[in-house]
């Protein structure tokens, strides 16, 4: 379905009508001026480039209760102070699937993405948070990694936030890791934030919320962001679409490693690591390491700045840490110079407004009247075998655009 394909329905459904549209890119303007007490001038320079009118973001604005506003001046002061659970309560409020409350998440998500942008150019144009994301199959040991990786980052002056996004189960719906459970030690960080959050079905393993919270987390202050997926194949690919520098954590088991693992991810990761290099598995890692060193070399490049490179740490000794977050800065710092970071992040940006557009289009075709009273039957034939999928498709998607 193309872009003008998928704004037709959208504006068919009501679900990008102007207004709407409008109001949720300004929303924030007016809610800044009245709610930060004028300390963002620069906010007031970009509405101009913002789309929409004057109209309707009064208009919206206008719509706020008293309550609401002094919440959403509460949650932003808090936040941008660094105050942890204004910033629990920040996610919350954008992964509620609440109508009301998601419009009161957008202009949050305005202003501080407005903040965000006070903040890069006092930085000199650069982003203020590195963002990292971290995946592998079960029992790489990623939970083990972030507890000693995100213990040295703190001890060092940074803080650190962790985005664990654990896979929901299908019959209950509850999530099953319990992620924070597992790093003990750094859950009591002051200087930490752990947030698991359960996927909810998405496929992938990455909530659709995931890089709005990455968001709030910066607007916190962290500068180090690490996202935790769910190593099952799409969630890495997901992950890589949100963040500066994608990680590839592997466990030195016995048998075919290299055929294990899909081509497609070794070529979307920026460092390979190789975990658990101590004791009786130290002589595997350092043959898994040289195995995916030659494999990187044959694979083609998704930077023209930076070669993937191979480490191995142990999490148990520590060893190997240091020199691993040495390699994430010298990645940082070559594609910050180069300027395909923030090249990366733009077209990151455009990706995931796609991704949103095709899940609520997705929604409101499978919530369409016509789609809805048509779909069992058709549902029923295709299972006898009398018509094809394709056909029923096609049936369905003309009944969704004829209906008025």
């Amino acid at each position: 379905m193309g872009p003008s394909q998928v704004f037709s329905v959208l504006h068919r459904v009501g679900l990008l009508s102007p207004l709407r549209t409008a109001s949720l890119c300004h929303a924030a303007a007016g809610c800044n001026s009245a709610l930060q007490r004028g300390q963002s001038a620069q906010w007031t320079a970009s509405r101009g480039r913002s789309y929409g009118t004057d109209s309707a973001l009064s208009h919206h604005v206008g719509e706020l209760t008293d309550r609401e506003s002094r919440v959403l001046d509460r949650l932003y002061e808090g936040l941008v102070s660094g105050q942890r659970a204004c910033l629990a309560e920040s996610i919350t409020l954008v992964e509620t699937q609440h109508p009301r409350k998601k419009e009161l998440a957008q202009i949050l998500l305005q202003r501080v993405l407005a903040y965000r942008r006070q903040q890069e150019e006092l930085n000199g144009g650069k982003p203020v948070a590195f963002r990292v994301g971290l995946s592998g199959p079960p029992g790489a040991g990623k939970s083990s990694f972030i507890e000693v990786f995100g213990k040295m980052l703190t001890g060092s002056g940074h803080k650190v936030s962790v985005l664990a996004v654990d896979p929901s189960s299908c019959t209950t719906g509850g999530s099953l890791m319990g992620d924070k459970t597992r790093m003990t030690e750094l859950s009591r960080d002051m200087r930490a934030f752990i947030r698991p959050s359960p996927t909810s079905g998405t496929l992938g393993g990455v909530t659709r919320t995931t890089n709005e919270a990455i968001v709030l987390c910066e607007g916190a202050g962290y500068d180090i962001v690490l996202v935790e997926t769910v190593g099952v194949g799409q969630s890495e690919f997901a992950v890589a679409d949100m963040v500066d520098m994608f990680v590839l954590l592997i466990p030195p088991a016995g048998g075919d490693e290299l055929q294990g693992i899909k081509r497609g991810i070794i070529e979307m990761a920026d460092l390979v690591v190789v975990t658990k290099a101590d004791g009786e598995l130290l002589v595997p890692a350092r043959r898994i390491q040289a195995e995916y060193t030659s494999a990187l070399k044959l694979l083609r490049k998704k930077s023209k700045t930076w070669n993937p490179k191979v480490v191995r740490l142990s999490s148990r000794t520590g060893e190997g840490v240091p020199e691993l977050w040495a390699k994430m800065c010298e990645f940082r710092d070559a594609m910050l110079c180069s300027g395909e970071l923030q090249a990366r992040r733009r077209s990151q940006q455009k990706v995931w407004m796609w991704n949103l557009i095709q899940q609520s289009v997705l929604r409101h075709f499978q919530e369409h009247p016509a789609v809805r009273d048509g779909l069992p039957a058709l549902e029923d034939r295709v299972t006898r075998g009398d018509i094809s999928p394709g056909l029923a498709a096609d049936l369905l998607l003309r009944a969704f655009s004829s209906a008025k």
